[in-house]
């Protein structure tokens, strides 16, 4: 049985509810640099997307999930499907831990495996990847705990300071 729900969270769909939840995601800068986030979005704009989030993946090309708590069924973070590719049968993810204190709890590790056991038993993904900046030592111990393999260095690939900064490449193949 495939299920979005582990030992102390669950994976659920957005919600309208969650506006302000999303908007200070997207609104905070300190996560731009992982997101590919430029500038700040409006309320109206993440409305909108609130809106078309009944959209399934095959139509969308992207799932973002709200990752919550069990106990108190509180919305902590944001784990993404992204760039779904069903031709060539793969996917990018991320994911967002934005409440600190559920930072180090196993939290991102335990939303990252069901989404991979997703991919791979409902979506029948051959692979999922992920772009990480080099010096991001938690999303890298964390992919890789799970099996993903670097293949590739984009060097210079992100401006952040007026500095550029390597991105790696991982992938995972089913």
């Amino acid at each position: 049985m495939i299920t979005l729900k582990g030992t102390n969270i669950y994976l659920r769909a957005l919600e309208p509810e969650d506006l302000e939840f999303v908007y200070a995601i997207e609104n905070n800068e300190s996560f731009w640099e992982v997101s590919n986030t430029q500038t700040p979005y409006s309320r109206f704009l993440i409305r909108q997307y609130l809106e078309n989030a009944h959209q399934d993946i095959y139509e969308a090309k992207q799932l973002r999930l709200a990752i919550c708590l069990n106990d108190s069924q509180e919305a902590i973070g944001l784990i993404d499907l992204f760039d779904f590719d069903p031709k060539n049968s793969r996917a990018g993810v991320g994911l967002v831990i934005a409440d600190l204190s559920s930072r180090n709890k196993g939290i991102g590790s335990e939303a990252l495996e069901l989404v991979i056991n997703y991919s791979f038993q409902q979506l029948q993904l051959h692979q999922l990847y992920a772009n990480i900046g080099s010096d991001n030592e938690i999303s890298l111990q964390l992919f890789t705990k799970f099996g993903f393999q670097k293949i590739g260095i984009k060097k210079d690939w992100i401006k952040v300071n007026n500095r550029f900064k390597d991105e790696l490449f991982f992938q995972l193949i089913k």
